[in-house]
């Protein structure tokens, strides 16, 4: 089995000195404060969530009758983190919330999905719901539903999907009619529901997507409806069943633990949230913030398979190293083999990029929650970065889960030490909330081509001002890798002009290099975080971390500038290599 432990000291180094994010709110949050939020919610990611992970796996959960019990345990673990009010961290004070920032929170979300991802889906696809209703809700629609989802009681879910339409939601065919008393009656049937259906809370709130009758065709077509499980009496006491039901659980691949459900809706009732025929455009609310929460989905799996990986190598002894880790015994720790210690550092780099990048996110949300001055260019900033972050953070966890396995060998494919757990779980990560595919589409043609490019060279601009501070610093180390992070941001500008023109043309051009074209752009974004730990390292003068801790980051980065970055020289050839291989291999090799 797995085993889980917070890494303190490299959450609160990229949350602290790399981010500056207690820095960047008035008053300045407390660091003595945050530790001590961040002990507790590491001893319930360690203590009680980390030991239904695999167990959770095997049980899965049971659908009978419409009714779905989840795994033993989980139910439990859900009534303590309610109790303890972690659901309502990040939420106003008005709706019995903390008001602390949404960084803090995602900081936390770490170490839950780290420890047990299925368990962790339950309690956060209720936070977009609640920003939907919050955003577009009706003042009724707030007061009846808000305090019980914030809460924790209540649950709320994302129903977009159905059996005919996956990304392409203008072919959605679940209907609304309207009722004399301004409600509405839905008819249709939705699919890959997470959390759709389970016993761990009172009622399940659907955010619904469905086609007011004689609404237009397509995407404009679309309204947004709130349908709850249970609905209220006269009394205002929420115990009417609607109709609304789960028809199945789909059996998975990875997240046994999470109830992935088929939600059927015949004639049930539900309440519009926003103006009619704008559905998909709030509902994007709702999206965009689900996506943040995948990067850090993603990078806790990483995380959590380095942890496991590292640990295994240090104890496993398979044949003699050169030179030799200890030539008193028959055969060295795997470790000392350069291949597996490749693998461990491919492993931790995605891990510290990605958990740098999330945190850069979260950082964004909370700038556009607090509607300041600064919330315009946060959105915009985070409109630029979701994409590339969602794509490449969930790519590259499939890859270090991988290599977690790899590491561990014959041992990592068993069920028994839990790595192929870790592998088949992330798997989701970069199909659900927009696949990496759909991601680089958006990318591509619609926060660079549609924004002319404006936030693009504003970030390159951004790694440009990190490349010539690392110049200033007294490490002829940092200097080198800076200076090839620098060369890959000129030939990053070098290909954007030679594909940028065609892109605009042709969006089949579009659709053959998104995948590739965003993770060139991954590439370049993850060494620009490693450079700025690197830097926040070499900087730092407190006594908070060890000088090791401090030299690893500088390390971590030479290493992945020297056999990662480069990556992105092979992406530019098959990117301006364009869709006239792909095209005329589907029509002369695949047939029409």
């Amino acid at each position: 089995m797995t085993q889980y432990h917070v890494p303190y000291d490299s959450i609160r180094f990229a949350f602290e000195q790399v981010m500056d994010i207690p820095n960047s709110y008035s008053p300045d949050l407390d660091m003595d404060f945050i530790t001590a939020v961040w002990g507790e919610a590491g001893r319930f990611a360690e203590e009680q969530l980390a030991p239904l992970n695999q167990s959770g796996d095997e049980q899965g959960c049971q659908w009978q009758d419409g009714e779905v019990s989840t795994p033993k345990g989980f139910k439990a673990a859900y009534q303590q983190f309610v109790e303890n009010g972690w659901p309502a961290l990040a939420q106003p004070e008005e709706l019995g919330g903390q008001a602390l920032p949404m960084s803090l929170q995602f900081s936390l979300y770490e170490m839950l999905v780290s420890a047990n991802l299925a368990w962790t889906l339950y309690p956060t696809i209720t936070w977009g719901a609640v920003t939907t209703l919050k955003t577009h809700g009706t003042e009724s629609q707030k007061a009846d539903y808000l305090p019980e989802l914030v809460s924790g009681r209540w649950q709320g879910t994302m129903c977009l999907t159905e059996a005919h339409c996956g990304s392409d939601l203008g072919l959605l065919k679940t209907k609304a009619v309207v009722n004399d008393d301004g409600s509405y009656s839905l008819s249709g049937s939705k699919i890959f529901i997470s959390s759709g259906e389970h016993d761990m809370v009172d009622n399940v709130v659907h955010i619904t997507l469905a086609r007011i009758e004689s609404a237009p065709e397509g995407v404009r077509g679309i309204s947004l409806f709130l349908v709850p499980k249970f609905l209220p009496n006269e009394n205002g006491e929420f115990n009417q069943r609607n109709s609304v039901a789960c028809g199945s659980i789909e059996h998975k691949m990875g997240i046994h633990g999470n109830a992935t459900c088929v939600i059927n809706f015949d004639g049930a009732k539900g309440f519009l949230i926003g103006e009619p025929n704008r559905g998909l455009a709030n509902m994007f609310t709702f999206i965009n913030e689900s996506r943040v929460d995948v990067c850090l989905q993603a990078q806790g799996q990483i995380e959590k398979s380095f942890q496991n990986a590292l640990a295994y190598a240090k104890e496993r002894l398979q044949m003699k190293a050169s030179p030799r880790f200890n030539d008193q015994k028959a055969a060295d720790p795997i470790i000392a083999h350069p291949e597996i210690r490749r693998l461990l550092l491919t492993q931790q780099a995605f891990s510290e990029a990605s958990r740098m990048m999330s945190y850069e996110l979260a950082a964004k949300v909370d700038r556009l929650h607090d509607g300041g001055e600064l919330a315009a260019s946060a959105q915009a900033a985070l409109a630029f970065l979701t994409p590339i972050a969602k794509g490449f953070i969930t790519e590259v966890a499939m890859e270090a889960t991988s290599h977690g396995v790899q590491v561990l060998g014959g041992h990592g494919f068993i069920q028994e030490y839990g790595m192929e757990q870790l592998y088949r779980d992330v798997r989701i990560t970069a199909i659900y909330e927009g696949t990496t595919a759909i991601q680089g589409i958006d990318l591509i043609s619609r926060k660079i081509i549609a924004d002319q490019q404006q936030q693009l060279n504003l970030f390159i601009q951004q790694i440009q001002d990190n490349c010539e501070q690392a110049l200033t610093l007294d490490n002829q180390r940092l200097h080198q890798s800076a200076r090839q992070i620098a060369q890959s941001v000129q030939d990053w500008q070098r290909l954007n002009r030679e594909c940028l023109p065609t892109f605009s043309e042709d969006m089949a051009e579009v659709n053959a290099a998104a995948s590739e074209y965003l993770m060139y752009c991954g590439y370049i974004v993850a060494a620009h975080y490693l450079l700025r730990a690197a830097c926040a390292a070499e900087a730092y003068s407190g006594s908070d971390y060890s000088a090791d801790f401090l030299q690893q980051k500088t390390a971590l980065l030479e290493f992945y500038v020297a056999r990662i970055l480069p990556r992105t020289q092979s992406l530019a050839t098959s990117i301006v290599s364009g869709n006239a291989a792909i095209a005329d291999y589907y029509l002369q090799g695949l047939g029409n």
